[in-house]
C-alpha cells in the first residue's frame, strides 16, 4: 500500500510566477487580515531574499516565507552575517492547521543551512510564540511593536549534519 501524496509541497520560489504567488499570500494575510499597510509590507529586502512557497497539488499557493542572509540580514540579527533572518511567514486561512507553517519554517532553515548559516532569527508576533517555541526557537530581548503588532525576537541554532 502506497502512502497518499502530501496535500502540499514546499520549495524555493523561482521566477516571477512564484514571487507573485508569495506576494499574493502576504497581501491576503498581512494586508487583508491583519491590516498591515501595503506600503510597508513589501520592501527592498524582497529583491535579494530567498523566498519559499507552499503549494497544493493543484498549484494553489498556501503559504510563504522569506530568508534574509549576509549583510542584508545583519541589521536584523545583531550584526552577525552567519545568522539568517526568517520573516514574512504567512499561511492562507484555508491552509491553517495543516502543518504548512512548520513546513515553511523547516524549508527556510534548510535554505539557511545550505547557505552555511549557523542560526536563524525571527521577529514573532507574540500570539505565535508557542508555535515557534515548538519548532525550537528561543525568545530573547524585550517585546516591541512592528506594524502596530507586538513582537518578540527569537533564535534557533542550526546544527550542520
Amino acid at each position: 500500500m502506497t502512502a497518499a501524496p502530501p496535500p502540499y509541497t514546499t520549495r524555493r520560489a523561482v521566477g516571477e510566477g512564484d514571487l507573485a504567488a508569495c506576494f499574493q499570500v502576504r497581501r491576503d494575510v498581512f494586508v487583508g487580515e491583519q491590516d498591515v499597510p501595503e506600503e510597508i509590507e513589501y520592501d527592498a529586502y524582497d529583491a535579494t531574499a530567498v523566498h519559499v512557497l507552499a503549494v497544493a497539488a493543484d498549484g494553489t499557493a498556501l503559504g510563504t516565507g522569506r530568508l534574509l542572509y549576509g549583510d542584508t540580514a545583519a541589521g536584523k540579527t545583531g550584526g552577525d552575517p552567519a545568522i539568517g533572518s526568517l520573516g514574512r511567514l504567512a499561511v492562507t486561512r484555508r491552509a491553517r492547521g495543516l502543518g504548512v507553517g512548520a513546513a515553511l519554517v523547516r524549508a527556510i532553515e534548510d535554505e539557511a543551512a545550505g547557505l552555511g548559516l549557523t542560526a536563524v532569527d525571527l521577529h514573532a508576533q507574540t500570539h505565535a510564540l508557542g508555535f515557534y517555541e515548538r519548532l525550537g526557537y528561543v525568545v530573547y530581548g524585550p517585546e516591541f511593536p512592528d506594524a502596530g503588532i507586538p513582537h518578540r525576537a527569537m533564535r534557533r541554532e542550526l546544527h550542520q549534519d
